[in-house]
């Protein structure tokens, strides 16, 4: 059955779900999302987080854990930290296997406000990313789509990110918050290695799932964000109380947590699924890294997916 108990006192190893490759990038298919490095709560929410101890994670997941793919923003901050200073800040000088994806088209003003580029702003946005985490360059740079635009044309965004590729500012481009119709226009434009949106048990939207399956047919990455937290979204897990039965029963019998299900559910989705599950509690980051040695049967996940 593939029980989490057996192999809690080894260390985990987030090559346990194997490897894909964004375009000549080779990543283990779990990852860290960086969101929950800042504070309590998402953005401005909750209270700021203790700096070492988000350092600490940081370390942990990369030095310990064998995690080499990042998921960040600049807008991923709060009163007193931002994501990308406690990258670099933890990991600099950076291993060199170790991606780091960054998003733009989303911004906040130093009052947290929010704000969002016009094309000829993707370019600032994507230089500060690049000087918050004192890199040359960016490995991945995810176009966020603005709920606004979900049925909408992103072709003059996408060229402006297309052309900070030419100029080497960016390696490799993805698009978030989008739908099938938005990739084939992106696509158009230049190469797309991964794709990033929301999606998690319980909450996969029909154009979604659709989705995740032409990125597997086109070897494309497929990164869900809130695959714990599912339809709470910002607002992150919920409590053990509220957690469906079914989720409750997969982990009794493999000896793991609704979260560790969650997450192997996921990545159980294809190989080209790639996990960023967000934390800033070293115990909850081993637990999300070692989800990835949880193998769920066909029945359990036909049963999860119903």
């Amino acid at each position: 059955m593939g029980h989490l108990t057996e192999h809690r006192a080894a260390r985990p190893r987030a090559d346990a779900a194997g490897t894909w490759t964004l375009g000549g990038l080779t990543v283990n298919r779990m990852g860290l999302g960086a969101m929950r490095l800042t504070g309590s709560g998402a953005f401005h929410d909750g209270t700021p987080s203790d700096r070492h101890r988000a350092v600490a994670v940081l370390r942990r997941a990369v030095h310990e854990f064998g995690v080499n793919h990042i998921d960040t923003a600049a807008f991923y901050f709060s009163s007193l930290r931002s994501a990308n200073e406690l990258i670099n800040r933890a990991l600099a000088p950076y291993p060199d296997d170790l991606v780091i994806a960054t998003k733009v088209w989303p911004g906040r003003d130093p009052s947290g406000e929010w704000w969002w580029a016009r094309p000829e702003q993707l370019r600032g946005q994507v230089e500060e990313n690049i000087r918050q985490l004192g890199l040359e360059h960016l490995d991945v740079v995810n176009l966020r789509v603005p709920p606004s635009r979900r049925d909408g044309s992103i072709a003059e965004h996408f060229g402006a990110l297309a052309r900070l590729r030419e100029a080497g500012l960016v390696r490799h481009l993805g698009i978030s918050n989008a739908t099938a119709a938005q990739l084939a226009e992106a696509r158009a434009i230049a190469p797309v290695v991964c794709v990033q949106n929301a999606y998690g048990l319980g909450a996969a939207e029909p154009g979604d799932r659709e989705l995740l399956r032409i990125c597997g047919e086109s070897g494309i990455a497929f990164v869900p964000f809130f695959a714990i937290a599912g339809k709470r979204r910002e607002a992150g897990a919920g409590g053990g109380g509220t957690e469906d039965e079914a989720v409750r029963a997969v982990a009794r019998a493999h000896g793991a947590t609704p979260a560790q299900v969650r997450l192997a559910w996921t990545l159980q989705q294809g190989p080209h699924v790639l996990a960023i599950p967000g934390t800033g509690d070293p115990d909850h980051l081993a637990e999300n890294v070692a989800a990835g040695a949880l193998r769920l049967t066909d029945d359990e996940t036909a049963r999860l997916s119903a």
